[in-house]
């Protein structure tokens, strides 16, 4: 059986709110998330690979600041 995460778990999970989920979900931007029932509930690898897929920041390993001018 597949283990499935609330609502609210997987806001403390990613460190946002329960309404940005909600806001996310009806942006279609955020995690993909499960509707069982009238539930809505998000498996800990689908959050896993979605904050794998965002764009990343900050200086590439190895690159001196002359390089990056």
């Amino acid at each position: 059986m597949q283990s499935f995460l609330t609502e609210q778990e997987a806001s403390t999970r990613l460190n946002v709110s329960v309404a940005t989920l909600r806001r996310w979900r009806l942006e279609k931007r955020g995690p993909t998330f499960r509707k069982v029932g009238s539930l809505v509930r998000y498996r800990p690898e689908d959050l896993d690979a979605w904050v794998a897929a965002l764009p990343t920041g900050g200086t590439v390993a190895g690159m001196t600041s002359s390089a990056a001018s």
